[in-house]
């Protein structure tokens, strides 16, 4: 089971004088992250660390800290929180004493889990996007059956045959929606996966 962020989050800490800052959100591709990064990089900071997850996508970087030191135990700690579609960048302000690399890592691990166990999170449900057409007379009682079973409608597109429904279900549901549609129809319809 798998979680991301109901919404932006923030920590901060300070670790034997210098500071860090932690920001984190929820992110639905690679450009969302990067896009992240750049709005909340500090200028003042002397390194802005960050790593992200989306799905079996990842990457991170130390941005100048020693090697292995920040990035890599940022997304340890993303993968520690099962936490996917997430980016986390912390800043760190140095105040004067070398953490030396383990405590770099301890510090930068430790604030981006801390920003993440602080935060709001919601179960990503594993879903998938599927279509079929209908004639206008069975279109209201099919919609209210495949709402019934979690589905949104992403389109309805009305034409001179009938309505085309494109629909996200829930990964789980999707044998069910393939039973009630054969059942409704005696077997004349079935819905087309779309994701593929």
């Amino acid at each position: 089971m798998s979680f991301t962020l109901a919404a932006a989050a923030r920590y901060e800490e300070d670790i034997r004088k210098s500071r860090f800052h932690c920001a984190a959100a929820p992110i639905a591709s690679e450009a969302e992250a990067m896009a992240f990064l750049a709005a909340h990089r500090d200028a003042s900071a002397g390194h802005n660390c960050w790593a992200w997850k989306l799905g079996n996508q990842y990457r991170f970087s130390d941005d100048g800290e020693p090697g292995g030191t920040a990035g890599r135990p940022m997304l340890v700690a993303i993968e520690g929180q099962d936490m996917d579609r997430v980016v986390v960048v912390v800043s760190r302000w140095f105040g004067g004493i070398k953490l030396g690399t383990g405590g770099l890592a301890r510090a930068y691990g430790g604030c981006a889990a801390k920003c993440l166990q602080d935060a709001e999170r919601i179960e990503l449900v594993p879903s998938s996007r599927l279509a079929f057409d209908c004639s206008f007379a069975e279109h209201a009682l099919f919609k209210a059956r495949v709402l019934a079973l979690g589905a949104s409608v992403e389109d309805e597109a009305f034409g001179a045959e009938g309505v085309h429904l494109s629909l996200n279900l829930p990964t789980a549901q999707v044998a069910a929606l393939q039973k009630l549609l054969s059942d409704l129809s005696r077997g004349r319809i079935q819905a087309q996966l779309l994701d593929a």
